[in-house]
């Protein structure tokens, strides 16, 4: 249906437009607020990848077995569980934090950048979470060594071609 139908939806009738958009000042300072919280798993990738020190460490807090599975090169595993008792002995408060559970239905990363938050640590969540890392098709280890999957298409473009986001 175009914008010219004569049956076109007008926002009285439109479950997407039935809340009008915010303001475009609030929109900016929402989407900008999103962005202090939440990290994206290429933007990851790509200062993980890159020379030098990214500025950040990668926290996985899932089980053990979970990690076992697969796990984001250079993480430090720390179970949100275990987070108050031993999050002093493995992170440095100067250093922010990004951390990553099983991928976009699961809120585990949450909680555990909640924990982290409540002891002081500057903290960021890994969208996407381990899932969307294996998806993209970025390499990760197990308890059998590196692995790597071919990257998903509808998650990732060609290994040439940038997505443009």
């Amino acid at each position: 249906m175009t914008a010219t139908s004569p049956a076109a939806i007008t926002p009285a009738t439109s479950p997407v437009l039935r809340v009008a958009p915010a303001a475009p000042a609030d929109a900016a300072a929402y989407f900008r607020a999103s962005l202090v919280f939440h990290a994206d798993v290429s933007d990851v990738a790509a200062a993980l990848k890159a020379e030098g020190d990214p500025g950040f460490v990668v926290l996985d807090s899932r089980s053990t077995e979970s990690w076992d599975q697969g796990h984001i090169p250079g993480a430090i595993h720390l179970p949100t569980a275990l987070i108050a008792e031993q999050a002093g002995q493995l992170l440095d408060r100067n250093v922010p934090v990004v951390t990553y559970c099983w991928g976009p239905g699961c809120n585990g990363a949450t909680r555990a950048a909640l924990a982290l938050a409540e002891l002081g640590y500057q903290v960021k969540e890994m969208l996407g979470g381990f899932e969307y890392w294996a998806r993209e098709g970025f390499a990760f280890e197990t308890w059998q060594g590196p692995e790597r999957r071919e990257a998903d298409p509808l998650t990732s473009p060609a290994e040439t071609a940038e997505c443009g986001c």
